[in-house]
């Protein structure tokens, strides 16, 4: 009897556990207000390749990036500012379809997650800066100084540092 009851519970416990782990909704950052004073408007580009397939839409996670920074969504061909002072990176967020657009500000390593695909950076930071994209053994696989603006295969890169 005793068995059954510890098996019980434990059943009881893991559905507990993976109803509370998916009930939760994910936490955002507080996004940059739109169209600051002297701000350069952007314009997201178009999306990436398929990204409309429902297996990979079944199994998407949305890009994130450590320390949190500021961030919003931007559909292609959307417009949006990366102001004076900003490391502004793209990523596609599979999980909205949209462009995910983080605005690295604060000098510091920043560390990425689930970042897929092609995307792109904008170098608005002042100053003699230089920035440096990080490979998962901490080789340097770019470096670059304001004013920038390219395309980057974010598989590669496992880390971001602005300054």
């Amino acid at each position: 009897m005793r068995v059954k009851r510890s098996l019980f519970a434990v059943i009881a416990v893991s559905a507990w556990a993976l109803t509370a782990a998916f009930a939760t909704g994910p936490a955002h950052a507080s996004p940059v207000p739109g169209s600051p004073a002297g701000g350069t408007a952007q314009v997201a580009p178009a999306a990436p390749h398929a990204a409309g397939a429902p297996a990979a839409q079944a199994a998407a996670v949305s890009p994130t990036i450590s320390p949190a920074t500021n961030w919003i969504h931007r559909a292609e061909n959307e417009q949006f500012d990366c102001t004076a002072g900003n490391l502004c990176l793209e990523v596609w967020d599979p999980t909205v379809s949209q462009w995910k657009v983080f605005f690295l500000y604060t000098c510091n390593r920043y560390y990425l997650s689930h970042w897929l695909d092609s995307g792109y950076y904008l170098n608005k930071q002042t100053g003699s800066v230089t920035s440096y994209f990080y490979g998962a053994q901490g080789q340097v696989l770019r470096a670059f100084s304001p004013p920038q603006v390219g395309t980057q295969d974010w598989n590669p890169v496992w880390s971001v540092r602005n300054c």
